[in-house]
């Protein structure tokens, strides 16, 4: 009896086995269900659902409403299509990002939230990121910058005059303090799209302009219809100035209040859609600039980082004997540009020179002489001349100028590269397992 029993209970836990290995086999095998074929490669189900996991937890962290599962698969399978035809043509190209550079970044960004490397990681860890995840998308994103910068960046160009010419425009209409606040919304049209598919992404641009009015969420439609590199993003631009708005918004956007939003604005790449989520004005932009020289020894066959330590010291033994500091910079410095001006770098401000350099400047009173400073140039002694604080406002609104009309280039020309990369591409997806 007891051997029957045996028997009978061998048999059932045989045939749990079974079927929980089956169960198991069916489980991978749905994992490793290919979603989409990129070219020369795919994308699996799992690879799928591990990045939907990590925009899940984004769009609950930004406290967003989530889209219904299978508006944002779709998304997301979208977003990854992109990303892995940017990462074939950048590994063509040869562009590859080393363990040092992608360490480098990571310990960059740790210690802009104040932490050290392992102080980020467990804060990762402790959101649910697992460090190597981290790693991994900004490696990603590296590749993928580098790769645009490679394929677009060296195409822009921002000439003098056209600084010149918003500058002058921004005075007349006193827009030159304004910042804007932007969410975006695009309808792609494909390049040599029909006139019907062109009338029926019109149609539905004009159908979310209206729900939107009406008091739709922004953010959700964005996640939820946008065809844009933002759109899991909620369609957020972030802050911007007026020369960072893409031509095709700027007219638009002199008209909106808070809270507008624009009609559809046709461009190549579709029917855009813009909200005004916010406006503000900015302040004076003031800064220290430093009067200073330098004496400067450079390290060779000859000369090592000792002697050229001690040459600089025994200098300035000199000066404080009562020897010119200019004239012993003529005689003596190798930077033979400053040499020729008794070692004078003029006024300088923030940024103009290197780090180690404006650390060792920064700590010195008016007229005090440092100890030598090493920087990737040589060995350096330096003198503070004088300090003041300046209004650099009207050089900084410059630069801010030709930084934004770059970037905005860049990005009107990303987005009709990205349309096409991914519309000249062999990309079949299977719908039904989506």
């Amino acid at each position: 009896m007891i051997k029957q029993e045996n028997i009978k209970r061998a048999f059932v836990v045989a045939l749990l086995c079974n079927l929980l290995f089956g169960s198991f086999l069916v489980r991978a095998e749905v994992l490793d269900t290919i979603i989409a074929v990129v070219e020369d490669d795919v994308i699996l189900e799992r690879e799928l659902q591990k990045e939907v996991a990590v925009i899940e937890q984004r769009i609950q962290q930004s406290n967003a409403a989530l889209p219904p599962a299978s508006v944002l698969r779709k998304q997301v399978l979208e977003k990854m299509i992109v990303d892995k035809l940017q990462r074939q043509l950048a590994e063509k190209a040869g562009i590859t990002v080393s363990e040092e550079m992608l360490n480098s970044s990571a310990a960059d960004i740790a210690r802009r939230n104040n932490m050290d490397v392992d102080q980020f990681r467990a804060e990762l860890e402790g959101q649910g990121i697992s460090y190597q995840s981290f790693l991994d998308n900004m490696r990603n994103e590296i590749i993928i910058n580098q790769l645009r910068g490679r394929e677009i960046g060296g195409r822009i160009k921002v000439t003098d005059r056209e600084v010149e010419h918003y500058m002058e425009t921004q005075d007349k209409i006193g827009e030159e303090s304004t910042q804007y606040h932007l969410g975006h919304i695009l309808v792609a049209v494909k390049e040599g799209a029909s006139s019907t598919e062109i009338q029926k992404a019109m149609s539905k641009a004009d159908d979310l302009v209206k729900k939107l009015r009406t008091g739709q969420d922004f953010s959700q439609t964005a996640i939820s219809d946008s065809d844009d590199a933002n759109a899991l993003k909620g369609g957020d631009l972030g802050w911007r100035t007026q020369s960072e708005v893409p031509t095709l918004f700027a007219n638009e956007i002199n008209q909106m209040r808070q809270g507008d939003v624009s009609e559809p604005i046709r461009s190549p790449s579709g029917f855009h859609i813009i909200k005004m989520l916010e406006l503000k004005g900015t302040d004076n932009h003031m800064i220290i600039k430093t009067k200073v020289r330098h004496i400067l020894i450079k390290t060779n066959e000859l000369v090592d980082d000792a002697e050229a330590r001690k040459r600089l010291l025994a200098l300035k033994v000199r000066i404080a004997d009562g020897d010119d500091f200019a004239a012993l910079a003529r005689a003596h410095s190798d930077d033979k540009g400053s040499a020729l001006k008794g070692g004078s770098l003029d006024w300088v401000g923030p940024g103009d020179l290197v780090k180690p350099f404006e650390e060792a400047m920064a700590k010195l009173g008016i007229n005090e002489i440092s100890e030598p400073v090493q920087t990737q140039f040589g060995w350096h002694i330096i003198q503070v001349l004088g300090r003041e604080n300046k209004d650099d406002s009207s050089e900084f609104k410059k630069n801010l100028v030709r930084d934004a009309i770059r970037k905005r280039k860049i990005e009107e020309e990303t987005e009709l590269w990205v349309r096409r990369l991914r519309d000249e591409a062999f990309v079949e997806i299977y719908q039904d397992r989506l």
